[in-house]
């Protein structure tokens, strides 16, 4: 089994922890643990450096992280809370020299286009991001590294070229849409490197569809309120899955808790972390506590913990900082 490294750069709700002018003991803790960027993760996989979702704390979360180079970015679904700091990633072109690989479903991309038309358009405002954006379902799909010598080059006044093997630089255009390269279930197998075979989840937010990913050993899963019930022989042998949850009550778009647990259970990875929370939960320490005493009451196997901004997981381990 294939390893994969994940670091959670954000593990909260669409408003964050704290909440702006909230006085609950979550939102006034001093436990850096409770401090809690929109949902976000960075994931390292067969030498691809992948980020899921771009929300508002972007930017933020990347300067945290000292992260300063992707190779694709997964995209859950358009809520803002996932996509509000997709404009920040024009700095990412002035770094690498590339456009940024973006990779999701239909109707994200058409929501990208209302929300970020200046990307799309043939004729770009001079500083507009340079984005590639790859078309997949829930259907297994190819990564391939970038490799090539395309070059973004910055023209003064006029923005972004393609510079071209004479020397010339071209404009770029809107023209950036392409259906991703899927493969069947049952060829993943042969699938080598630098070719990375990524598996999407599919679950449901309310009534929209969205996706998680499953990279090797870490399946990464938010904002789901149900999983359809064929998706699960895809989270089979995990050592570690993420699962949302936003508090005690039943919600219409997100796993309560006891629903969390539910799934933790039938997925039954050795290592359950719990993210997208909110401030309905107690602080930290005692939620994490909690959570223990839970899992040993209704023998739930899988070890069930809140996950934290900074907080790294690999192969079995769990890294701290």
């Amino acid at each position: 089994m294939d390893k994969a490294k994940l670091r959670f750069l954000g593990t909260g709700t669409s408003q964050g922890i704290p909440i702006i002018g909230c006085k609950c003991p979550v939102c006034q803790s001093a436990d850096p643990r409770d401090k809690r960027f929109r949902a976000s993760a960075f994931v390292q996989y067969k030498g691809l450096d992948i980020l899921i979702d771009a929300g508002p704390d972007f930017r933020s979360q990347m300067l945290a992280s000292g992260i300063g180079h992707l190779d694709a970015l997964f995209l859950t679904h358009n809520h803002k809370d996932h996509t509000g700091g997709l404009d920040d990633l024009r700095s990412l072109n002035y770094i690498d020299r590339k456009a940024v690989e973006i990779y999701c479903e239909p109707k994200v991309l058409e929501s990208l286009k209302k929300e970020y038309s200046y990307v799309f358009a043939d004729e770009k405002y001079p500083g507009a991001p340079e984005w590639r954006v790859h078309v997949i379902s829930e259907k297994p799909f190819i990564v391939t590294k970038d490799t090539s010598n395309k070059e973004l080059v910055w023209v003064h006044d006029v923005g972004y070229g393609n510079k071209m093997p004479d020397g010339s630089v071209v404009p770029t255009d809107g023209n950036i849409v392409s259906d991703a390269v899927e493969v069947d279930s049952d060829r993943l197998g042969e699938v080598e490197f630098p070719d990375v075979a990524i598996v999407p989840i599919r679950g449901f937010h309310d009534k929209m569809p969205v996706l998680g990913f499953r990279f090797g050993n870490i399946a990464y899963i938010t904002d789901m309120s149900s999983i359809p019930e064929e998706e699960f022989s895809k989270l089979k042998g995990l050592d570690h899955v993420t699962l949302n949850t936003v508090g005690y009550r039943p919600h219409h778009s997100h796993f309560s808790l006891d629903e969390a647990l539910e799934v933790a259970d039938k997925i039954g990875a050795k290592h359950t972390w719990l993210t997208h929370l909110s401030h309905n939960f107690p602080c930290y320490e005692k939620f994490a506590e909690d959570l223990k005493q839970l899992c040993l009451e209704r023998g739930i196997h899988s070890e069930v913990l809140p996950a934290y901004d900074g907080l790294v997981i690999e192969q079995r381990m769990i890294i701290t900082n």
